[in-house]
């Protein structure tokens, strides 16, 4: 029998609460869940819920990519009851101990990755690549695909990490973190102009290790796969990177409403593809997509991939 595929999973990830009206919210993830649990391949699934934050120590890994002062300001606020960061980054009294959790899903990736040399992925909130060292922003408390690099960098056999971002919004948290380390590399293809405004091509890294595809609103399939083609693949590749981080955001879609972009859920699909031709070590995590049922198509088409 084949090896079931590891979805990394928790309901605490539903205690991260954003209020009734915000994009960023549980039901995001029911709903990806729900139709994981109702696809004919269900059974090739292996739900795994994420080591418990304090029986790995996360909190060391956290504060290696972000202030301390703002670490601990999370914590006081969630302890507080709750407040923002700013006007769409939410902190509830429980957001402290989901984000770190969040954290310890994407080092509970990288440990089954590297172990079996195969696929997984992430299902948690709140998302992580908007988040910079001193702040969270954009829904995001703490950049998970950055330490989930920092952390997969200090294990056995590991020298080089690659980042892909295919969220329609530039990973400015991501980038900001990681583009002085030159044992990764980040690619980011996302809408321009779009928020967070940043992800200009000019925007190399300090050591060339930033690769920013900016995306004309209205772009399909047709733009997105010459820029995987003769950009992302061939500068991943030519990094012959240990492992494979995706963030893994699904607003490019048609149908989200906090973007303008034309892609259709199936086309995920496709960009998986991509990445499996460089690696089968790839852990894929949540990150945006906020139309429920083409979130939820979509994460089913990237899994599907792996499948096979």
């Amino acid at each position: 029998m084949s090896r079931l595929f590891p979805v990394i999973y928790s309901d605490e990830f539903l205690q991260h609460d954003t209020g009734a009206y915000h994009p960023e919210n549980s039901g995001r993830l029911t709903a990806i869940a729900s139709a994981l649990k109702s696809t004919p391949w269900a059974e090739r699934l292996a739900w795994r819920s994420p080591t418990p934050s304090q029986h790995r120590d996360v909190l060391p890994w956290v504060k290696q990519v972000h202030n301390s002062n703002y670490v601990e300001a999370v914590d006081q606020v969630a302890k507080a009851g709750g407040g923002s960061i700013d006007f769409d980054t939410i902190i509830s009294a429980r957001s402290y101990d989901v984000a770190l959790l969040a954290v310890s899903a994407w080092l509970d990736g990288v440990d089954d990755v590297l172990k079996t040399h195969q696929p997984a992925f992430v299902l948690c909130r709140p998302p992580g690549h908007h988040a910079v060292r001193q702040r969270g922003m954009g829904f995001c408390l703490f950049s998970n695909a950055a330490i989930a690099a920092h952390y997969a960098l200090a294990q056995p056999d590991v020298n080089r990490v690659a980042i892909l971002d295919w969220d329609v919004h530039h990973g400015n948290g991501t980038q900001a973190i990681v583009e002085s380390n030159p044992q990764i590399i980040y690619c980011s293809l996302h809408q321009y102009p779009c928020y967070p405004g940043t992800g200009d091509p000019s925007e190399k890294g300090l050591h060339n290790n930033v690769l920013n595809l900016p995306m004309p609103p209205n772009s399909t399939l047709a733009e997105y796969q010459p820029a995987f083609e003769q950009k992302v693949v061939p500068f991943l590749t030519q990094f012959q990177p240990d492992l494979l981080l995706v963030s893994a955001g699904y607003d490019a879609n048609r149908a989200d409403p906090l973007a303008s972009m034309s892609l259709e859920p199936e086309d995920f699909g496709v960009f998986t593809e991509y990445c499996l031709t460089i690696t089968r070590r790839i852990v894929l995590g949540l990150e945006g997509g906020y139309d429920y049922d083409t979130l939820s198509r979509s994460v089913l088409a990237t899994i599907e991939r792996c499948l096979t």
